[in-house]
């Protein structure tokens, strides 16, 4: 599927394609991938992430530096496999230069080892948080604008435990690497600040019976905290509010996102009160998130809020034409254009964003607690933020480098 603003007329065509190296479409425009899950339970995730890149899109009114953005979509399912393949047809067959993705965890990973084998193309991280895609064995051409898990989890677990006084937790989550970066990032502080994880339960994208697991958390613990996001986190809570479960929650970003607060059922009563942690709050009173929110409620379908996909790719497709803009549009020097993006610091809907060493975002996150909003439907209501926070979580880089590669076991805390 292709999405551009059209010339009718292309009168400069055959100037046009002589350019060295730009990425043009045969109506002089600019053509950008757009990775992202079309496909199985991500599906719903991967959809606002569209309306986020679109958003973004429309901001620049369609076009940078004199040439219109055409927009190349590919699909995945979330699996690395997938994602690779559509990564793999957007630069090898429809010759993008730019690419804008992936969503999730280990697709972001497979994307950034993908990227090393291309590189003449630059990809810019849709929403995709698993901590290893930037952290450890990088890509000079991988970009990521949108932060990851564990520093999602800023603030959340000093929060839960000083405040909400809950000292032992269980974790549910899906086995795979960005649930692990997010359970890292929120026992990081849970722990340091004195609680306990007894039990931790693994599950696979796409499950749909929830019994066992819910049947394994043990009676005694004072919440559950949950990294499950779109259809997964909709079946697992159902089941578990059905099977009369009483712990209260601790919310991983994706569970309590909008992608599932706006699901149907009896879901607000298991979750309004939970607290979580993000990039985005649905409450934030800010000028620029509020303007955000009204743009990206233009696009078909949008939720009452954006969900946190749509903040991560309107946040990556901005440096992408915020660089190309530097650039002129040209990305016949594929160092030049890379050496405007680690350059860029700019103003998002959530604050000031800027990169790393390894080309990963230091932002604003932040504290959350599900309420139920002026109009009945449930909201992320901004607790606190915690500012600019980097990928060690404030800690020394080779210290937090020694905690070691996060895992199903890493972290632990008895």
């Amino acid at each position: 599927m292709r999405i551009t603003k059209r010339n009718l007329l292309a009168l400069t065509l055959s100037t046009a394609l002589t350019l060295p190296g730009i990425a043009l479409a045969q109506d002089g425009a600019i053509k950008i991938g757009l990775l992202a899950t079309f496909e199985g339970a991500f599906t719903v995730l991967g959809e606002d992430g569209e309306r986020g890149a679109m958003t973004a899109v429309n901001e620049f009114g369609g076009e940078v530096a004199g040439h219109e953005i055409e927009i190349i979509r590919g699909s995945s399912d979330a699996s690395p496999d997938s994602a690779v393949r559509a990564a793999r047809k957007l630069v090898e067959q429809d010759g993008v230069k730019v690419l804008v993705g992936p969503l999730s965890g280990d697709e972001g990973i497979a994307v950034k080892d993908y990227a090393k084998t291309q590189p003449d193309v630059t990809f810019i991280n849709g929403s995709s948080a698993a901590q290893d895609t930037t952290f450890r064995d990088p890509a000079d051409n991988f970009f990521r604008f949108s932060t990851d898990g564990a520093q999602w989890m800023a603030g959340l677990g000093t929060y839960v435990y000083n405040e909400k006084g809950y000292q032992s937790v269980a974790t549910v989550a899906e086995d795979y690497s960005f649930p692990y970066t997010q359970v890292f990032g929120f026992m990081a502080e849970f722990c340091n600040a004195g609680g306990t994880v007894p039990s931790k339960s693994w599950v696979p994208i796409g499950n749909k019976d929830y019994s066992s697991v819910i049947a394994a958390i043990p009676d005694d613990v004072d919440a559950i905290y949950v990294a499950l996001g779109g259809a997964d986190a909709v079946n697992f809570l159902s089941q578990y509010q059905q099977a009369g479960g009483e712990a209260p929650l601790i919310g991983g970003s994706i569970t309590v996102d909008q992608t599932v607060l706006t699901s149907e059922g009896r879901l607000r009563d298991i979750l309004i009160g939970t607290p979580a942690a993000g990039p985005t709050a649905d409450t934030n009173d800010s000028e620029a998130w509020l303007s955000f929110v009204e743009e990206y409620k233009k696009t078909d379908g949008a939720f009452p809020s954006p969900s946190l996909f749509a903040h991560g790719y309107y946040i990556g497709m901005k440096a992408a034409l915020l660089a190309l803009e530097e650039t002129g549009g040209d990305l016949s020097d594929p160092t030049a254009y890379r050496e405007a993006l680690a350059n860029l610091e700019f103003e998002t809907p959530t604050g000031k964003v800027s990169l790393d060493e390894n080309r990963n975002a230091i932002a604003d996150i932040y504290l959350t607690e599900v309420v139920e909003g002026p109009d009945g439907n449930l909201v992320n209501k901004l607790i606190q933020t915690t500012p600019q926070v980097n990928q060690t979580l404030g800690i020394d880089k080779e210290e937090f480098r020694a905690l070691g590669a996060v895992s199903r076991e890493n972290p632990s805390c008895p």
